[in-house]
């Protein structure tokens, strides 16, 4: 029984022992799990060590011998999607940056650039980031978006000008002209050019760049193609553009109520003396003898047979007495007469008051808000005597500078409902 008893105790130990043996793993076993967990843990490390490379410098390709793939694919798509929010600018590390460049570049609330004192970029953020398109940025769309945005303030402050200028002629004409008769007589429209196919008309100041805006209403009526192609005698000596007083009431009244009305007006000093350079000091077969001769004979102290008999010569201060005297020994002019006698702008109430000054950038203005041709714009040539420089303020103030401050002031007063209405500065400290 005994013996029994020890046989049974062997049996179970034996199979107590072959249960142990059959679920013993061996070496290898313990080998590969050992290789396999140090794997995962060198792989959560380079991970770790590619987002670090990122947060400190954002477009930057991190490079490595031991990288994985997914880092290297996650790399590329933040120098991509750097770039694309940046104008295709290749990426730069901030630490090789100016400070006002890194400044520059600096994440502002709402960008969508990566932010260096973010939180770390999650493995769902590298998820989303690999299987989301990456949104490349039109240059073509933004740039003609920022172009239109662009002109539509240039519109807004010329469009503001122009309210202001209008409003300094009101207040001017209620302030000083307003007993005067509003009632529209041929006289005042005298000076005005008619465009019909574009419903424009403009008032002629000589030497405010009347030439050039008659070459434009020539292209505008169709009688040229180009205002290159219209010569000084076309523009002045041909007629072929209409004035508003050949019209009858009706026409012109017509005209007023539904035309775009323009005026362009100068410095009245620096007009002043630019009529007088070219109409005096250069060749002229009419200014010379019509006007010349008289003011040479009345104000020129011993004048020679020669400049009595030709005209030629006339100072600048001969001129300005001529000017200034109330029993000229010739009438007025065009081309010195006061702008606000010219183009009565209290009785017509003008829509556009451009400047000589803002000359080109006025007219061109002008010209897209009645829907000209966008290959027209203002030209820039000088008409009359092409090699004389533009009187400019220094070549005014060197004509002034021959006159004594009576007749300096005495020139101003000529000028001076000028020079309220459209608002320049008195030319000399010593004006009153």
């Amino acid at each position: 029984m005994l013996f029994m008893d020890c046989k049974m105790v062997d049996v179970l130990r034996g199979r107590r022992r072959l249960r142990v043996s059959v679920f013993k793993p061996p070496c290898s076993f313990w080998f590969l799990l050992l290789f396999g967990v140090g794997g995962l843990v060198l792989f959560i490390h380079l991970q770790d060590l590619s987002d670090m490379v990122l947060q400190q410098a954002p477009g930057v390709k991190f490079r490595s011998t031991t990288q994985s793939r997914q880092c290297g694919q996650f790399s590329e798509i933040v120098r991509v999607h750097q770039r694309s929010e940046e104008g295709d600018v290749d990426p730069i590390s901030p630490m090789q940056l100016p400070d006002s460049q890194w400044k520059r570049q600096a994440p502002t609330p709402g960008s969508r650039e990566h932010d260096p004192g973010s939180q770390q970029v999650t493995k769902r953020h590298r998820k989303l980031l690999k299987t989301s398109p990456v949104q490349h940025t039109n240059s073509s769309s933004s740039s003609s978006s920022s172009s239109s945005s662009s002109h539509s303030e240039i519109s807004r402050r010329l469009s503001d000008v122009q309210e202001s200028r209008r409003r300094i002629v009101r207040e001017v004409c209620g302030k000083y002209r307003s007993n005067i008769s509003r009632t529209i007589t041929p006289h005042h429209v005298s000076r005005i050019y008619v465009e019909d196919r574009h419903k424009l008309l403009y008032c002629e100041v000589p030497k405010a760049g009347c030439s050039n805006w008659k070459r434009v209403l020539m292209v505008l009526a169709g009688v040229a193609n180009s205002t290159r192609d219209i010569n000084h005698v076309s523009v002045h000596y041909d007629n072929h553009l209409k004035r508003l007083d050949s019209f009858d009431r009706q026409g012109i009244s017509k005209r007023l109520e539904t035309y775009t009305k323009v005026l362009f007006v100068r410095e009245p000093m620096e007009r002043l003396v630019s009529a007088f350079r070219d109409k005096f000091e250069s060749p002229n077969s009419y200014y010379h003898p019509v006007f010349g001769k008289p003011i040479i004979s009345k104000y020129r102290v011993n004048a020679s047979q020669s400049a009595l008999k030709t005209g030629s010569g006339v100072t600048f201060r001969e001129f300005i007495h001529y000017l200034l005297d109330v029993h000229r020994p010739v009438g007025m002019d065009i081309h010195w007469e006061a702008t606000n006698q010219l183009c009565s702008p209290c009785h017509l109430h003008y829509d556009f008051i451009g400047k000589v000054e803002t000359l080109e950038e006025d007219a061109n203005f002008v010209l897209r808000k009645i829907g000209a041709p966008e290959n027209l714009t203002y030209p820039s040539f000088k008409d009359g005597n092409p090699k004389a420089a533009r009187t400019s303020t220094q070549i005014t103030q060197h004509y002034f500078s021959q006159l004594n401050a009576s007749e300096r002031q005495r020139a101003y007063d000529f000028y001076y409902m000028d020079y309220l209405m459209f608002n320049y500065s008195k030319p000399y400290k010593d004006l009153y």
